[in-house]
């Protein structure tokens, strides 16, 4: 069976990148009725989080990923947090020592860091090797009488070659001599990420292991540890690195939004989806629109391109627009009441407003600004009444309100049809160009240059009275 895992880090957020590995390794299990795991790696108990499990959790299902096995879901292969899996490990690592392809390590940093500066002077195209490696079985146990605690690293082989294959970058081979002795097992008795994850990985029976790029180097390290155990090495696919548009890797420290950011500044979680699946991927198509169901049928890992993908913001903003008109409008005012103005609904039809802005938002968070001006025109220049393109000017819009407000109070059944015939009713009279019309009413009812919806729309939503009240004090204030 195809088993995949997401193995995150609980350090308080879930960036765009930690999401995209979510999203493919769900994406592979699912299309091949696989199960998806979720495993909580914190060993760095530094970089943990208070509540960031939770964050982890609600991530997950706010972009409609869910998981079959996990801390909360028992599937037989847990604990699924790896500070719950110690006694795993240190069997695990006493088994590495014992067949030779591990070794205590006593030395402190400051005996690393002398060490590993000597030994680069005199070798610099060799990997530094720890003195620790050769110690005798009598000097480790006079060690371990004298010093309190050690870490464990691997023993790579001095000489061949690990060979490995991975679905995006293809087979790859390395000497072992160009390899460094990693840390497996910290002094604290965790264990590093690089050996925890291949112990999980095996004892989890994870079919395809989905990552970033920067574990692309360590992956002949895991090879040695999975050939060490006997073990059947799993299928690899290392992940592009998500870039910014200034070529530098998208990073939270760098003010790079993170999932839950891009929600809160009005981004769906099916375009956050629908565009992360398409940093680094594309299904040899121009289909560009895809729902989560769409991506489980069309998904292949053999699609992943090599290079690292650009996140651009405008391209985001566009999948949103399209994710919105997608909506079935119930579902969408459903989601804009959390953005309207306050009082809004109780003073206009709220239904009228929602059709008017359905199609023109691109995230949620424009609502108040699309749609604050029917509570209350905001103070403008004049200099809006000015567009050429409209002929229309400070002067002509004057006399243009001043004629179109006797014609509106002759309406008697007020609507957009109406409304909207009353001003054509005057362009005709007048022998002028429609927005010589529309483009002053438009401007002294709203007070902004962009508005969802034309002068009619908005005259028939704040009705008949709220339509002269502003068009007089419009006129007013292109008289003073």
């Amino acid at each position: 069976m195809v088993r995949t895992r997401f193995a995150p880090s609980p350090t308080g957020y879930m960036h765009i990148g930690n999401l995209r590995t979510a999203l493919y390794a769900y994406l592979i299990a699912k299309k091949n009725n696989g199960k998806f795991l979720l495993r909580i790696e914190d060993t760095d108990q530094k970089r943990t989080v208070e509540d960031s499990v939770e964050v982890i959790y609600s991530s997950l299902s706010l972009a409609g990923i869910s998981y079959d096995e996990g801390p909360d879901k028992d599937g037989g292969y847990g604990p699924y947090i790896q500070s719950e899996r110690r006694d795993i490990y240190r069997k695990h690592i006493e088994e590495l020592i014992s067949m030779g392809k591990a070794y205590r390590c006593f030395c402190t940093k400051e005996e690393l860091d002398r060490d590993r500066d000597e030994f680069s002077k005199r070798y610099p195209d060799k990997p530094f090797r720890d003195k620790c490696r050769d110690l005798t079985g009598s000097e480790i146990k006079a060690k371990t009488d004298q010093i309190a605690s050690c870490v464990v690293r691997q023993r790579i082989p001095e000489t061949g070659t690990t060979t490995f294959t991975d679905i995006v970058f293809g087979a790859i081979t390395v000497e072992n001599n160009t390899l460094d002795e990693q840390v497996l097992m910290k002094a604290d008795g965790l264990p590093t990420y690089n050996f925890a994850n291949v112990i999980d990985d095996h004892l989890m029976e994870i079919s395809h292991v989905v990552r970033g790029y920067e574990y692309l180097s360590s992956a002949p390290k895991y090879n040695l540890l999975y050939e060490s155990f006997g073990w059947k090495i799993p299928e690899y696919i290392h992940l592009p690195h998500i870039m910014r548009e200034d070529g530098k890797k998208l990073s939270k420290r760098e003010g790079d939004a993170s999932f839950q950011d891009l929600l809160d500044l009005g981004y769906l979680p099916s375009a956050i989806i629908n565009y992360i699946a398409m940093l680094g991927w594309n299904p040899g198509t121009e289909e560009e629109y895809f729902t989560l169901d769409d991506l489980i049928v069309k998904f292949s890992p053999e699609r992943i391109n090599r290079s690292n993908a650009i996140f651009t913001r405008d391209k985001l903003t566009w999948l949103n627009n399209i994710h919105i008109k997608k909506m079935p409008f119930e579902e969408f005012q459903k989601k804009a009441s959390e953005y309207y103005p306050k009082d809004l609904s109780s003073r206009y039809d709220i239904e009228k407003i929602g059709k008017l802005i359905h199609e023109r938002l691109e995230t949620f968070v424009q609502i108040k600004d699309k749609t604050d001006f029917f509570l209350k025109v905001p103070d403008y220049d004049i200099s809006l009444y000015e567009n050429k393109k409209m002929k229309s000017d400070p002067a002509t819009a004057k006399i243009m309100l001043e004629k179109i407000i006797p014609v509106f109070d002759t309406v008697t059944e007020w609507n957009n049809e109406t409304v909207f015939s009353a001003m054509n009713e005057l362009i005709q009279k007048e022998g002028c160009k429609s927005g010589a019309v529309l483009w002053p009413v438009r401007i002294a009812l709203s007070g902004k240059l962009s508005t969802p919806g034309g002068a009619s729309e908005i005259a028939d939503i704040i009705g008949k009275a709220e339509t002269a009240a502003r068009l007089k004090a419009a006129v007013e204030k292109l008289g003073e």
